[in-house]
C-alpha cells in the first residue's frame, strides 16, 4: 500500500445479521468512534450545502474537548456550497482523502486532490465545489480563532502533503515523523494540523500527558493506542477524540505504515 493512501468512509448500513458488539467507547478522558459507526443514519445535513452530507465526529463539549469541531464530508459531483461557513469566528482546515474539488478562497480558485490541505482564516469568503466524476471526501476542522493583539491573522494557503518533507522525531531514525501543514514557529496560528507517520513496530515511547486537545483520524494502517488507562486497537477509518491531559502512547502494528491526521490547539494562554 502506498504511504499516501487515505481511508474514507462510504456509509451504508450494517446487515441485520451483524453482532452489536463493537469498539466504540466514550469515557471521561477520550472517545473512540470506529469506522463501522460511519453509517448512513448518523450523517448530518448543513445549511447552504447541496448534494453533501457530513459525519460530525467532534464538537465542543463542556468538560471534555472544547476547542474544535471536525467533520468527514462527502460531496457528490457538482455539489458543494457558496456559503459553507455560517460563523465568522471560525477558521477552517480542509484535508482531501478522495476525489477532486475546487475551493475558491477570496476569489482565487484552487484545485484540490487527495493529499491536498487548505487553511482558511476566520472571516474569509470561500466556496467549494466537487469537480470530479466521483464524490469528493474530505476532513473539515473548525475552530473559533483566538486573535491576539499585535500578532495578526495567518494567511490562507493551499499545499499537498506530497510536497512537504516529513520532520523526523529525534532519535527515531525517521521511523516516527510528522508532516506539518502549519509553520510551527508562526505564533499567529492557534491550531496545528499534521499527519503523524509511524513505521511498523515504531512507538510513541512514553505517555504523553499535555494540555492540548486532540482529534486523531486514522488514515492508514493499524496500531495499538494507549488512552488514559486503556489499550485500544485502532485501524484505518477510526477516530480518537482526546480531552486535555489524557495520557496517550502507541505501537504501530504493521504490516504497512500507521498514519493519522492530528489536530491540536496551540500557542495560546488557557482561558481563565
Amino acid at each position: 500500500m502506498s504511504p499516501r493512501s487515505y481511508y474514507a468512509p462510504k456509509g451504508g448500513l450494517p446487515p441485520q445479521t451483524q453482532l452489536l458488539t463493537d469498539r466504540a467507547v466514550f469515557t471521561e478522558a477520550y472517545a473512540v468512534i470506529p469506522r463501522g459507526c460511519f453509517s448512513d443514519i448518523v450523517t448530518s445535513l448543513l445549511p447552504f450545502w447541496d448534494k453533501a452530507r457530513f459525519w460530525v465526529i467532534a464538537r465542543p463539549l463542556s468538560g471534555f474537548a472544547e476547542t474544535f469541531s471536525q467533520y468527514v464530508a462527502e460531496v457528490q459531483p457538482g455539489g458543494g456550497s457558496d456559503r459553507p461557513e455560517t460563523d465568522p469566528r471560525a477558521e477552517a482546515a480542509l484535508f482531501v482523502v478522495e476525489g477532486q474539488m475546487t475551493v475558491t478562497i477570496d476569489g482565487t480558485a484552487h484545485d484540490l486532490i487527495p493529499g491536498s490541505f487548505a487553511f482558511i482564516p476566520a472571516g474569509t469568503a470561500w466556496t467549494l465545489r466537487a469537480t470530479g466524476d466521483a464524490p469528493a471526501r474530505f476532513h473539515w476542522l473548525r475552530k473559533a480563532f483566538e486573535a491576539i493583539d499585535g500578532l495578526g491573522t495567518p494567511e490562507a494557503f493551499v499545499v499537498n502533503e506530497a510536497d512537504i518533507a516529513p520532520t523526523a522525531m529525534p532519535d527515531t531514525e525517521g521511523k516516527w515523523a510528522t508532516t506539518r501543514f502549519m509553520d510551527h514557529d508562526d505564533l499567529r496560528h492557534d491550531m496545528h494540523v499534521t499527519i503523524v507517520t509511524l513505521d511498523p513496530g515504531a512507538v510513541i515511547p512514553f505517555l504523553e500527558t499535555h494540555v492540548m486537545e486532540h482529534g486523531l483520524y486514522v488514515l492508514q494502517g493499524k496500531g495499538a493506542y494507549r488512552l488514559n488507562r486503556d489499550w485500544v486497537e485502532v485501524e484505518a477509518g477510526d477516530f480518537m477524540w482526546l480531552r486535555a491531559f489524557c495520557p496517550q502512547a502507541c505501537y504501530a502494528g504493521g504490516p504497512g505504515p500507521f498514519r493519522y491526521l492530528l489536530y491540536k490547539d496551540v500557542n495560546r494562554h488557557p482561558t481563565l
